[in-house]
């Protein structure tokens, strides 16, 4: 695998104009590629630059500064290489860093959050489960979302402790992932939940997992492609949406760790066989 060494960029960082440009997918691991996945089929004529900040995944038990400074720095280093746009693909990090990064950087920038208004709006028994990472649920962000869209929903707020290593093995199936996810889907089962959240952008991976353990009980909010969507309407409203079908859109996959889970889960997952390079980028 070739390295990559990222040089420092000065604030603030200036946006390319031009709609062959590629758009920058960042996550703090492999949980991203679930987001990469939709944009493709939302926007296929789009280049992609995705990056797996891998060697310091999960997010979800760092602290706020080490997840601002990672998420800052990644984008600066996307930025400079070219990227159009910014997808921040991780819900640890929009939470706790999207307003910084959105004062430092002018391209046009998508987060993404759980999807606690979509689960409200389908629930019919009032009671919806949400997995996500530490950090997530206890953000004022996703508080907010609370506030404002839970309306007479109960929601069962579970941390989904060891999801996103197993996600990072390219574990999906293994017994132990098994029983660990048993002991956070069935008793939101039990409490009545009959929708859940995927508060976290690995977790779409485990989509046949929940499904073993809990059938057709559960309808599951996966919000990326909401998120591709949301990234289609930001291109054209910057015009900077690509229609030239002509152009290489094979993703370009950089990892801060070695790329080797990154390469298997492309390939099993998403079947795109792609190299995938080393990039050391330091925080801000």
């Amino acid at each position: 695998m070739s390295a990559v060494v990222a040089s420092p960029i000065a604030s603030p960082v200036r946006a390319p104009a031009r709609a062959s440009a590629p758009v920058g997918i960042f996550d703090s691991g492999l949980g991203g590629l679930s987001v990469l996945r939709a944009v493709r089929a939302v926007l296929p004529h789009e280049r992609l630059i995705y990056v797996a900040d891998s060697l310091h995944a999960p997010y979800g038990e760092r602290d706020d500064a080490f997840i601002t400074g990672r998420t800052t720095a990644i984008g600066e280093w996307l930025v400079g290489q070219g990227a159009k746009a910014l997808v921040v693909a991780c819900n640890t990090a929009t939470a706790q860093s999207i307003a910084h990064v959105r004062e430092r950087l002018s391209i046009p920038l998508v987060g993404v959050e759980p999807g606690v208004k979509p689960a409200a709006a389908v629930s019919k028994t009032g009671v919806v489960g949400v997995l996500a990472t530490q950090v997530t649920l206890r953000s004022a962000r996703f508080q907010s979302l609370l506030d404002r869209y839970a309306g007479n929903c109960r929601f069962i707020c579970q941390p989904g402790h060891g999801l996103v290593q197993a996600v990072e093995r390219c574990d999906t199936s293994s017994p132990e992932l098994m029983a660990l996810l048993e002991s956070y889907v069935k008793p939101m089962l039990d409490a009545g939940a009959d929708t859940l959240v995927l508060g976290c952008t690995h977790y779409p991976f485990l989509d046949r997992a929940i499904r073993e353990i809990a059938g057709e009980r559960l309808h599951i909010v996966d919000t990326s492609v909401a998120v591709a969507r949301q990234l289609e309407r930001l291109l054209d409203a910057s015009g900077l949406r690509n229609a030239d079908p002509s152009l290489e859109t094979a993703p370009r996959f950089y990892s801060t760790a070695d790329g080797e889970s990154q390469r298997q889960l492309a390939a099993s997952l998403l079947q795109i066989d792609a190299k995938v390079r080393h990039v050391d980028i330091a925080s801000a």
